[in-house]
């Protein structure tokens, strides 16, 4: 197989646009609580402040998938790619302006409006413009390329936020000039002629097979975010409870994760292609990931480098966010592929604030310890996405020719 048959102008302007929301994402996780306190926010109101911004950013993602999926079964997947990129470079540049609590939470949300956008439509494009044997490759790609922004935001972090934020816009700027040769998917095309219901979230719900299957599209994807959310997010805290040797930062455990899944897209993007299955590549990462998370709560004592090791090893595991995606986007028609390409990994990422409400259940309400609730919530997660994927079709080499009546 050639390298031009997966880098066409669709997969190069796609798998730019995700590192560009990546980078975003993260950035605003490494820099957020010293912008915070740049702009005059009080020591003891960080944290609450900090968690608040997350929490309005997740509402804008919620909504905005919502919106620009549904926006790109009806207009189209260049109408959303490109305008999800134009919306959240414009707000991160604005970002670096900001001087107050009000106007940075107002960012914040068409920040998280416009990221919700990207991925979906980009996936969904080239899910459908790429040979129904070689897309995986194709969205290999742009997972990969994408998450390593979350490299770049910790490395740039450190000129500033502000300026950060200001590279981050301008990189975002700068996909337009790309749009040039880039073509809408021929799929859609068809469906314009078409009477079916196009964009029509609440379809979804028009039968019991269809719901399951789109509840079933999300639930695989939770062990991602509660690796990320929960064992990385909290790595410091894990590493004083373990007793591990050294200064955990957060920024370093991020980089970590983010650089240990871009391998991990990588291999399970090239295996599923290897072995014609998708499913089956999914039950050997959530292995993986089962067996790093019980090293990782049994790291006693260790140094920092072995800590981190494990940590790079926890993002390597969740390296199948390249085919959950391709999942999403293969399990249902042209008119309704983007409205679920686009919510579903938006979804995803919200379910962290369900797992840490059940966290923070059992570690102050129930009084457990950090590593047994870390462990009642990892069982519960796995065992939702096991019996998920098995309810699932598998979908490789499926054809997408087709509409949901």
């Amino acid at each position: 197989m050639k390298i031009k048959e997966i880098l066409n102008a669709s997969v190069v302007v796609a798998a730019l646009g995700y590192f560009v929301d990546v980078y975003d994402l993260v950035l605003f996780l490494i820099v957020g609580k010293k912008s915070l306190l740049d702009i005059g926010v009080a020591p003891d109101q960080i944290v609450e402040q900090f968690q608040n911004l997350l929490n309005v950013q997740m509402i804008g993602m919620l909504l905005g998938g919502l919106f620009f999926g549904i926006l790109g079964d009806k207009k189209g997947r260049l109408s959303v790619l490109f305008g999800s990129i134009v919306t959240y470079s414009l707000a991160n540049i604005a970002n670096g302006f900001v001087t107050n609590i009000e106007t940075y939470t107002l960012l914040r949300f068409v920040a998280g409006f416009g990221l919700a956008g990207e991925l979906g439509a980009g996936i969904t494009l080239v899910s459908e413009v790429m040979d129904k044997e070689k897309r995986g490759y194709g969205t290999m790609l742009v997972a990969s390329i994408g998450v390593t922004g979350a490299v770049v935001a910790g490395l740039v972090s450190q000129i500033g936020w502000q300026n950060a934020y200001f590279i981050g816009g301008g990189l975002g700027i700068s996909l337009l000039l790309l749009r040039i040769g880039v073509f809408e998917s021929g799929m859609f095309h068809k469906t314009q002629a078409d009477t079916v219901s196009k964009g029509n979230f609440f379809m979804l719900f028009s039968n019991k097979e269809r719901a399951l299957k789109y509840i079933n599209c999300i639930l695989i994807g939770l062990p991602v975010w509660f690796i990320i959310g929960i064992l990385v997010g909290l790595s410091p805290s894990f590493a004083k409870t373990l007793g591990v040797i050294g200064t955990v930062q957060d920024a370093t455990s991020v980089m970590l994760c983010y650089s240990g899944l871009v391998f991990g897209d990588l291999l399970s993007g090239w295996l599923s292609n290897q072995i014609r299955s998708r499913k089956k590549v999914f039950f050997y990462f959530y292995l993986m990931c089962i067996l790093s998370i019980g090293v990782y709560l049994n790291l006693n004592g260790v140094d920092i480098l072995f800590f981190n090791a494990v940590i790079f090893l926890l993002g390597f595991s969740v390296g199948f966010w390249a085919i959950f995606v391709t999942v999403a986007s293969e399990q249902f028609g042209t008119n309704l592929r983007a409205t679920v390409t686009t919510t579903v990994p938006n979804f995803v990422r919200g379910s962290l604030v369900i797992l840490v409400i059940l966290f923070k259940y059992l570690t102050k309400t129930l009084s457990l310890d950090l590593i047994a609730a870390t462990a009642i919530v990892g069982a519960i997660v796995f065992a939702i996405s096991l019996a998920s994927l098995y309810f699932l079709p598998e979908t490789f080499g499926k054809d997408l020719d087709y509409v949901e009546k």
